[in-house]
């Protein structure tokens, strides 16, 4: 019998890695009004369903797909978030 299980995966630079994006933004904010901000960076968030026979599992796969597929393991972080589906 398998759970299906919410996962939320953040995806962001590594501390150190050049954040052009995030610089970018960081710059236009003031020309906008929006003053005082300041360490601007970019990431990705992906949502998705998956099903597992327990949450271990689920994991498991999670973290596979990202070091093959979802992130850059060399330059990236990940912070993966598992909640049955109610």
């Amino acid at each position: 019998m398998s759970t299906a299980f919410d996962v939320a995966v953040e995806v962001s630079l590594r501390d150190g890695i050049a954040d052009p994006e995030g610089l970018t933004i960081e710059r236009a904010l003031p020309a906008l009004g929006f003053g005082g901000v300041s360490g601007v960076r970019v990431g990705k968030s992906l949502r998705f369903v998956v099903e597992a026979s327990n949450e271990a599992d689920a994991l498991q796969q999670v973290e596979a797909m990202c070091e093959r597929f979802l992130a850059n393991p060399v330059i990236e972080d990940v912070d993966i978030s598992l909640s049955p589906v109610s």
